[in-house]
C-alpha cells in the first residue's frame, strides 16, 4: 500500500505531544511531515539506556543543533524525566520546537514529572480512517482486520494481529510493571471483549474473570491510558425517561477486538459481526471528533425500558443520534429506538447506518450505507453534509 495522507494536522510552529496506541503510524507521520528533524528513538536500547542514566544529556543534544530546530521523541514515556529537560530547552527560547510522542501517558502521570506546563499542546493519532485510505478501503476487510497502519500494511495481517496484545502485554504492561499478575489481566483482557459495543457491568467482568471488582476498575483504567479501549457515558441532559448508569465499553480498533475475542460454537457469527461494526464506526466517529478538535461530545442513549441509540453526538453546533445495524435491510420496527429519542430531543438529527447499498428515508429518518457513511467522514467536514 502507498503512503495514506493522515488527516492529522499539527499545530503550527508549537511543540506537542502526540499520543496513540503502538502501530497507529505516530512515527511515520513524523518522518513524513518533519523529514528535516532531528529524532532520539527511545525504543532503540542504547539510546534509551543513554538517556535513562544521563536525561540531561538532551540538554547538550538540542544545544548541538542549530537553532529553530525540531527534535522528535519517540516514545517519550520510556524517560519521563526528559520532559523537565524539553521544559528548560524551551525557556532558552532559541526556537526550538519538540514533537514527543508516546503510547502512553500513564508513566508521565504516576511520576509527576512537569508536563511541560501547557507549553505543548496534545494531539492524538488513531487507527486509519475510511477517507485516508480512499480507493483502498474496504469495509469487509476492516471489519475483519481493523484499521491499523501496522496491521494494513502487512502480508500477513492476521499474524500481526494475533501478536499485537502480546507486543502491549509483554513492552507496556509487564515491563513497567503496570500490573501485578500478568495471568489475571490476560483473562480480564478476554473476558471484557465481551463488552465491546455493549453496557460495561464491572461486576460481572470480574466474576467472570475471577478477579475483584477494583482490580478490574483499575484495569480498564490501564486500557485507557494505553490508548486501548474507551468508555462511552450516557447521555442524561434533560432526560425525560429513566436512563441506565453504565457507560459502553469499546476497544479501539475492531480488528484488535476480533483478535481478543474468544470464539466457539457457542458464539453467533452475526453477534460478533454486529459487535465490530458498531465498533467501526465508534473508532471513526472518535477519530473525527479529536481531528477536527471540536467541541462535540460523543455520548450513548439507553432507557430502563431497553430503547437504545447507539452514539449521541452532542456539542454547540451538533446533535446528532445515531443507529447502527448490522442489516441489508431497514424496516420501520428497526427505527424504534431513533424515533423514540427524538420525541423526546426533537432538536436531533437522526441516522441509521446499515449494510445496504442505497441511502433511503423511512418514516422520516436517513437510512445510509455504512461504507458511504465512513468514507465520506473527513474532519474538515460536519458530520453530514
Amino acid at each position: 500500500m502507498e503512503l495514506a495522507s493522515r488527516f492529522l494536522r499539527h499545530p503550527c510552529g508549537e511543540s506537542f505531544f502526540l499520543f496513540g496506541a503502538r502501530g497507529t503510524g505516530k512515527s511515520t507521520w513524523c518522518l513524513q511531515e518533519y523529514r528535516d528533524a532531528a529524532r532520539l528513538d527511545l525504543l532503540a536500547p542504547d539510546i534509551l539506556r543513554a538517556y535513562t542514566a544521563k536525561p540531561e544529556r538532551l540538554m547538550e543534544y538540542s544545544l548541538g543543533q542549530p537553532d529553530e530546530t525540531t527534535i522528535v521523541i519517540d516514545e517519550v514515556q520510556k524517560v519521563p524525566e526528559l520532559l523537565s529537560v524539553v521544559h528548560s530547552i524551551l525557556e532558552l527560547k532559541r526556537g526550538y520546537r519538540f514533537i514527543l510522542t508516546g503510547s502512553s501517558s500513564r508513566k508521565l502521570k504516576q511520576t509527576g514529572v512537569d508536563m511541560l506546563a501547557g507549553r505543548a499542546v496534545l494531539r492524538t493519532m488513531h487507527p486509519f480512517m475510511a477517507g485516508e485510505l480512499g480507493s483502498y478501503f474496504s469495509l469487509e476487510t476492516a471489519l475483519e482486520q481493523g484499521m491499523l497502519p501496522v496491521v494494513c500494511d502487512s502480508s500477513s495481517p492476521s499474524d500481526v494481529l494475533k501478536s499485537y496484545v502480546g507486543v502491549y502485554l509483554r513492552e507496556e504492561v509487564m515491563m513497567e510493571s503496570l500490573v501485578r499478575n500478568l495471568g489475571n489481566f490476560s483473562r480480564f483482557l478476554e473476558a471484557v471483549s465481551f463488552s465491546h459495543g455493549q453496557v460495561l457491568n464491572i461486576s460481572n467482568v470480574a466474576r467472570e474473570c475471577g478477579v475483584q471488582r477494583k482490580s478490574v476498575e483499575g484495569y480498564i483504567s490501564i486500557l485507557e491510558d494505553l490508548l486501548l479501549a474507551s468508555r462511552v457515558p450516557v447521555f442524561q441532559r434533560r432526560a425525560k425517561r429513566a436512563v441506565t448508569g453504565h457507560p459502553k465499553f469499546y476497544y479501539f480498533d475492531t480488528g484488535v477486538f476480533r483478535s481478543i475475542r474468544p470464539k466457539g460454537p457457542l458464539d453467533s457469527p452475526s453477534e460478533i459481526n454486529g459487535a465490530a461494526l458498531e465498533g467501526l464506526v465508534f473508532q471513526h466517529i472518535r477519530a473525527w471528533s479529536e481531528y477536527q478538535k471540536s467541541d462535540v461530545k460523543l455520548y450513548y442513549w439507553r432507557t430502563r425500558s431497553g430503547y437504545e441509540v447507539d452514539f449521541i453526538l452532542y456539542g454547540e453546533h451538533c446533535f446528532q443520534a445515531i443507529e447502527v445495524k448490522n442489516a441489508r435491510e431497514i424496516r420501520s420496527k428497526d427505527l424504534k429506538p431513533l424515533k423514540s429519542f427524538i420525541d423526546d430531543y426533537p432538536e436531533c438529527v437522526p441516522l441509521m447506518l446499515y449494510r445496504g447499498t442505497s441511502s433511503l428515508v423511512i418514516d422520516g429518518v436517513l437510512c445510509m450505507p455504512v461504507s458511504r457513511f465512513l468514507k465520506e467522514l473527513h474532519p474538515d467536514k460536519a458530520l453530514l453534509q
